[in-house]
């Protein structure tokens, strides 16, 4: 079966302070890290041999993963000393892979949820006869993406930057951000420097007259670029909205860890996710929101749609809403932080000094 590239090496700067300790694809989501949704999905695909292209915190995916044995795959892992772009990242892993010049490649970016028929994008790849394939979804608002026009037949147009009026909204299509390639392309790719496939590799394949396929498959798909995504992917996760053979329990309104603490009287709902470790004091409420590994909430604090880092305090009585805690940080009892608030590791935050901000 078809084997893949795995883009991992992003620093994950929107997600900060998630990533300032962990690079985002090993941020947990629905209690593994979310990597590891990822590589379950491909093997339940077929696919056996993944190439991981990594650059920051680049250490921390082979101690955890290993060879891949334990996941029924074959792990390589490969470390850009200089930041290369999706298509030099692409570029610089090709002397792992060991299919055939006329072979088909599968490549996924490490930050995209999915639920992508990926056995049907490799068989659209291979009936169109395509040099490169893309996994294409609609949105209803398209404005923040390239659009992706095609013809009738699914090949690809045009590649489009984000339109700037309504007129320039040709299409609801966008890139998906997975991918099938004939191998000889990846071997056309320039080595050695920083290269674009969105921006530079397609566009150019594009004017050279090779054929590029579009497959729409709208399915659930989700862009965890930013805090409230990533926990929104996480809740999904754990409710069955969005498909994964790795989510370590049965789906529901809830995930608790094993030696996680939850006090009899604390509700938890949403698809919300407690770490091993943590604890929940009588009476608090948390919604559609993740507390890490270690983390402590207080008696009737309410947290919704956040994030709680690893070792985390959140006081007691204190509100959270679309907030992200970083690891070991210290919110004080009585405090409010909404809309998009974070508090970044190891601050302190002291009982009562914050009343719904958006910065702290």
């Amino acid at each position: 079966m078809t084997e893949a590239i795995l883009l991992v090496g992003g620093k994950g700067t929107r997600l900060r302070p998630l990533t300032v300790n962990t690079p985002k694809p090993m941020v947990p989501a629905a209690g593994v890290p979310f990597l590891t949704h990822q590589l379950a999905r491909a093997r339940a695909a077929g696919v056996e041999h993944i190439v991981l292209a990594t650059s920051y915190l680049a250490e921390v995916f082979e101690p955890y993963f290993g060879d891949g044995s334990a996941f029924g795959l074959d792990l390589e892992y490969v470390t850009e000393e200089e930041p290369l772009g999706t298509g030099g990242a692409i570029r610089n892993v090709a002397s792992r892979l060991s299919s055939g010049p006329q072979e088909p490649v599968l490549i996924f970016n490490g930050d995209i949820l999915t639920g992508l028929d990926i056995r049907a994008l490799v068989a659209t790849h291979q009936s169109s006869g395509a040099d490169v394939s893309l996994h294409l979804t609609r949105v209803p608002d398209p404005r923040a993406f390239g659009l992706v026009p095609t013809d009738q037949t699914g090949r690809v147009t045009a590649f489009l930057e984000k339109p700037q009026t309504p007129e320039e909204i040709v299409t609801d299509q966008i890139n998906a951000g997975a991918y099938v390639f004939r191998r000889s392309v990846i071997d056309s790719i320039p080595a050695g420097r920083p290269v674009s496939v969105e921006r530079e590799t397609f566009p150019e394949l594009l004017r050279s007259g090779a054929h590029l396929q579009g497959m729409v498959d709208s399915t659930y798909w989700l862009d965890l670029g930013t805090p409230q995504a990533f926990v929104r992917g996480s809740a999904d996760l754990v409710t069955g909205r969005a498909p994964s053979p790795a989510v370590p329990g049965r789906c529901g309104d809830r995930l608790v860890l094993p030696t996680a603490r939850v006090a009899p009287g604390a509700k938890l709902t949403g698809g919300t996710v407690i770490g091993a470790g943590a604890h929940i004091g009588e009476g608090a409420r948390i919604d559609g929101s993740t507390v890490l590994d270690g983390a402590v909430v207080e008696p009737g604090a309410v947290i919704s749609a956040s994030l709680v880092g690893a070792g985390a305090r959140v006081g007691a009585r204190t509100v959270l809403s679309e907030t992200v805690i970083g690891d070991g940080a210290d919110v004080g009892a009585d405090n409010e932080l909404r809309a998009g608030a974070r508090v970044w590791c190891e601050a302190r935050v002291p009982a009562g000094a914050i009343r719904f901000t958006s910065d702290a």
